[in-house]
């Protein structure tokens, strides 16, 4: 399942990315926010997500606030999430390939619709390589 979650500054991306989820088929959830009218805290936004990409190992998650820092900060607090701020598709594939990242992490302020599908497509459909990265994230 995909799990979205934004603040208000990443609401109209969020929202973008609903529509094509929509179009495509895919099932996500959207645990806020609901409005960009509203100037809320991205913090809580992370927490309600990472909750529900909790519930189920095959979960994943996508957050976007402003510039996706303050997303990713917040989503990585939870020792079992590894979030990735991802502003191309080769990071993307990295993040979950070498990362085995479960929250894929944007910015509303500066990723274009077009773009950040292509992210979103290459975040979903890359499978972590194991190997020598599991070794690594066992040191977190």
């Amino acid at each position: 399942m995909i799990i979205l979650a934004s603040d208000h500054a990443g609401y109209l991306l969020k929202e973008e990315l609903k529509k094509f989820f929509n179009k495509e088929n895919i099932i996500a959830i959207d645990v806020g926010c609901y409005s960009r009218d509203v100037a809320d805290d991205y913090p809580d936004f992370a927490k309600a997500g990472c909750a529900k990409v909790l519930e189920d190992s095959r979960n994943v998650g996508i957050f976007i606030c402003g510039t996706g820092v303050g997303m990713c900060i917040a989503a990585n607090r939870n020792p079992k999430i590894r979030a990735a701020l991802c502003n191309n598709t080769q990071v993307a594939s990295l993040a979950r390939a070498h990362n085995d990242a479960n929250v894929l992490v944007l910015s509303g302020n500066y990723t274009r619709i077009k773009k950040a599908i292509k992210i979103v497509k290459v975040f979903l459909t890359t499978d972590f390589e194991g190997g020598r990265h599991t070794r690594r994230l066992k040191k977190l």
